[in-house]
């Protein structure tokens, strides 16, 4: 009984402790990868923002409003009609939403990459951002049948040494339920993990077989060139993020399959930790709710550049580096050459670096005042 309070204890101080570190974490990690330079491709960028924001809202529907309240109020709002099946709702939503969007990610990245070694494309953020939109959309539209798995009903419970009736939202013993919480199961866990671990293995694969084509000194200059260099990191930051999502994530879909047939009966009670499953499923649930979470420090884990522009937001230095960056490659520098002397037998020339047209009003024969220089990269000059 003893260990049973401590672990419940601990749950009460874990949870609210990811929620007010791991919102802020993926807030800000939304921000550096969407306006600040980490060395992300573009579609990179959508999926990895995308995704910070389906973490975010998970920890706030299922860890903030449900886990939190369920250990820190006695009757949270939810237990009320129709919160009881908006929240299933949202909750699976979102769930949804994180698992597939890593799922596209990984798909992308092996088709990009086998792109980008034979053709040399571009990559299409336009493909991403229509991609992001339509799971955000399909996976709030599949889990419209979860909000009817739970049904309010009254329950006797003693509170403050009362006996009192309140309201509960339960789950529903039928077949509806089991059926929509399988499928549920194996669309949010089971195929996605399947799905990551499949490419992976290709892109794996598909790395070892060009390697081979190539010999060091190739391979060194391909390492140089930026296009390789910026699907090189992405494929570190996807490894990562993978990596990160099935280790996670696989114990809950394991020790849930358990619970749903094992001990899927009406007098097995969920809430008693001297049974074993129930110890290990509730690690099993605090490690996929930390999957939310750990995105930022993956990437400051992997990424050199997101750590180096971490470090220049952090310390004010990006807005510096901008400031100066404008500054010397976007201003016009005017170098004026009226104390120069000038030689009758040779043609004054202005050279001008610019594609906009250049306009002289004086005559065609007087000798100019100034040399106009900018940063592109076309030449003309008059006399």
């Amino acid at each position: 009984m003893d260990g049973a309070i401590i672990f419940i204890t601990f749950q009460k101080v874990y949870y609210p402790l990811l929620c007010i570190l791991g919102i802020p974490a993926n807030l800000f990690t939304f921000y550096m990868i969407c306006f600040r330079s980490c060395g992300m491709s573009d579609s990179a960028r959508i999926y990895l923002s995308c995704l910070a924001l389906a973490d975010t809202c998970y920890l706030v529907w299922v860890i903030l409003l449900d886990l939190c309240l369920t250990f820190l109020q006695a009757q949270p709002f939810w237990h009320s009609s129709p919160w009881c099946g908006i929240i299933n709702f949202l909750q699976f939503g979102t769930f949804y939403c994180s698992a597939w969007v890593v799922v596209a990610f990984t798909i992308e990245r092996f088709l990009v990459l086998r792109v980008t070694v034979s053709r040399q494309r571009p990559l299409q953020a336009r493909h991403a951002l229509l991609t992001c939109t339509t799971i955000v959309l399909l996976s709030h539209l599949a889990s419209i049948p979860a909000s009817w798995i739970n049904v309010v009903v009254q329950v006797n419970m003693t509170l403050d040494g009362e006996a009192v009736s309140v309201p509960r939202c339960l789950y529903r013993e039928a077949v509806y339920s089991t059926v929509v919480v399988w499928i549920t199961s194996f669309l949010s866990s089971g195929v996605p993990i399947m799905l990551v671990l499949l490419f992976n293995s290709l892109i794996a694969h598909h790395l070892l077989c060009s390697s081979r084509l190539f010999t060091e000194e190739e391979r060194r200059t391909i390492r140089g060139c930026r296009t390789r260099g910026s699907v090189r990191r992405t494929l570190m930051l996807l490894a990562t993020v993978s990596v990160a999502f099935v280790v996670l994530t696989l114990p809950r879909f394991i020790t849930y399959c358990i619970l749903r047939t094992t001990y899927n009966h009406k007098n097995f009670n969920r809430d008693d930790y001297a049974i074993p499953i129930n110890v290990v499923s509730d690690v099993a649930n605090m490690l996929h709710n930390l999957n939310s979470s750990t995105n930022f420090l993956l990437y400051c884990m992997v990424s050199r550049r997101f750590r180096q522009e971490l470090l220049n937001t952090l310390t004010c230095r990006a807005k510096a580096r901008e400031l100066g960056s404008l500054f010397t490659h976007t201003t016009m520098k005017v170098f004026s050459v009226a104390e120069h002397k000038y030689t009758p037998g040779r043609d004054p020339v202005s050279v001008m670096l610019t594609k906009l047209r250049y306009f002289q009003d004086s005559a065609p024969h007087d000798p100019p005042s100034a040399a106009v220089v900018s940063r592109t990269s076309d030449f003309s000059s008059t006399s």
